[in-house]
């Protein structure tokens, strides 16, 4: 994808996280490149062609999974494309946040980009054309198996295109075709292929795999921080992190989370306060945190690689070479590789919660703070402190146990067996998403209870990272003095985490962090 001046034109080849979350949530407009719609123009074309013999041709002129061998004629393949849109859209649950649709409709008009799933040039304009006028589909988040793609998602998402279906515009929910007269849209007709390409593919668990990602590479930035900020109230050394040490373990996520941890404590009055004590070592959640964190930062890592590649990859069924006019069936739209990622994701971001909770634990646990006050308050007894605040971190981190199990291991047979073994993908990636919501709470709440610690140090400072990370929260919610409502602090750093405002002003004070 390039930006255009305020836009961004997709080529099929070229798009990235950052993108995506920036169509999704920031709301970047999109067109599409000149070089697209001349191969999806050619593409068109060979199907057109194929339509005037009669060569059996999975889903576009036969029916589609157990009906595979079941020929359609001529006079019915549009009402073939229609009948599936309707028969697959059989999704059940929640619909999905605008934000992950937005994706979807983003994804999946990147992949018809390339030119080889042979939908008419209209249909793809009318995709965009949805995107940059807010038709958001609504889109029920449970039904899909993963293997044919995301059949039920998609369906639903397809449909407005028809008339059908439902659709959010500016917050009110319309039936397809009034969301489209709404912003002087019209549905179109679907051809022959077009339905197929529509729905086979893997854009619902893509789209929460990007969004997912884009957040996990901040939440291990913010786990640093945090780390940082209790290794300081608890009066801990920075030894452990030094270079030359990590550099006899070179796994690039652990070095990185090091460095990390150098940077923000550096200058720190409070380390520098306690050089001679007779502490020999610190516990494994503050001395281990570069080699669990850099464990999570390189599944991250490899999680993005492989959502790098999807968000690029034709994933319908048949293909459409327009070169040579052949048509190749096969396995593109099976969702193992996201599935696997996400999983994969799933439990990175769980141990950055895991160790963070127990960070908490440190802080609030006089027997392990070194000195401070039991719950993080000066008036025991009366007031809890953030007693409770632990308990949240502690359930959050429980209930990730059970959501970081795998889905890509599960299987069960659809479609009369004909489909017999399925991916589960986007189970793994609606898991995935809930984890890292999760996890960015168990982390509000460290970097909460860390503020307050740091705050009851008195007057000597922290480094310079953490420095900016305390008055950046100060500026959010203040010292506990006596109880309050709890939730309430937490969603404000929560909402200083999610916005980059946090991040942004850490870095401001001590350079990028890797």
């Amino acid at each position: 994808m390039k930006l255009l001046s305020d836009r961004l034109a997709i080529d099929g080849s070229s798009l990235t996280v950052d993108d995506v979350v920036a169509v999704a949530r920031g709301g970047v407009p999109v067109i599409i490149s000149a070089a697209s719609l001349e191969a999806v123009r050619r593409s068109r074309a060979v199907v057109e062609t194929l339509l005037e013999g009669d060569q059996a041709i999975y889903g576009i002129t036969t029916g589609f999974g157990y009906f595979k061998n079941r020929r359609i004629p001529r006079s019915s393949l549009e009402q073939l494309q229609h009948n599936l849109l309707v028969s697959s859209a059989a999704g059940v649950g929640e619909p999905f946040s605008r934000e992950v649709v937005r994706a979807m409709l983003l994804l999946r008009a990147n992949t018809l980009a390339r030119g080889y799933s042979g939908v008419c040039p209209e249909t793809l304009e009318l995709l965009v054309a949805m995107l940059n006028r807010g038709v958001h589909p609504v889109v029920p988040s449970r039904g899909s198996v993963g293997a044919s793609g995301d059949l039920a998602p998609l369906a639903h998402l397809a449909l407005v295109l028809t008339g059908e279906g439902e659709a959010e515009v500016a917050g009110e929910v319309l039936s397809g075709r009034a969301a489209l007269a709404r912003v002087g849209l019209e549905p179109i007709w679907l051809g022959a292929k077009e339905g197929l390409a529509l729905i086979n593919g893997t854009q619902a668990m893509s789209a929460l795999g990007a969004i997912t990602v884009y957040r996990a590479r901040r939440l291990a930035k913010l786990a640093d921080l945090a780390c940082a900020m209790t290794l300081e109230a608890t009066l801990g050394s920075r030894t452990a992190f030094l270079p030359h040490f990590h550099r006899l373990r070179p796994h690039p996520g652990q070095q990185a989370s090091a460095r990390n941890l150098l940077v923000l404590t550096e200058d720190s009055a409070l380390i520098a306060s306690h050089a001679g004590c007779d502490r020999v070592q610190d516990a494994y959640s503050l001395r281990c945190a570069p080699q669990v964190h850099g464990a999570s930062l390189d599944a991250i890592a490899y999680a993005a690689g492989v959502i790098a590649i999807e968000i690029n990859a034709v994933t319908d069924n048949p293909l459409i070479f327009a070169d040579t006019g052949q048509v190749v069936t096969g396995g593109h739209f099976h969702g193992q590789p996201v599935a696997m990622a996400t999983d994969v994701l799933a439990i990175a971001l769980a141990e950055l919660a895991d160790i963070s909770e127990r960070r908490t634990e440190r802080l609030v646990n006089a027997d392990y703070s070194n000195g401070l006050p039991m719950f993080l308050t000066e008036a025991g007894g009366l007031h809890s402190g953030y007693m409770v605040a632990q308990y949240t971190a502690a359930s959050l981190v429980s209930e990730n146990k059970v959501l970081a199990h795998p889905a890509c291991v599960d299987s069960i047979p659809t479609s009369a067996g004909q489909e017999d073994h399925v991916s589960m993908g986007l189970t793994a990636a609606r898991k995935a998403l809930s984890v890292c919501d999760n996890c960015e709470r168990v982390l509000a709440i460290e970097l909460m209870c860390a503020a307050q610690a740091l705050d009851l140090r008195g007057k000597l400072t922290p480094g310079r990272g953490s420095r900016a990370a305390l008055g950046m929260i100060r500026s959010a919610i203040p010292h506990l003095e006596s109880d309050r409502i709890v939730s309430r602090d937490i969603e404000k750093v929560v909402e200083l985490m999610a916005s980059g405002t946090l991040l942004a002003a850490v870095e401001a004070a001590c350079g990028p962090l890797d």
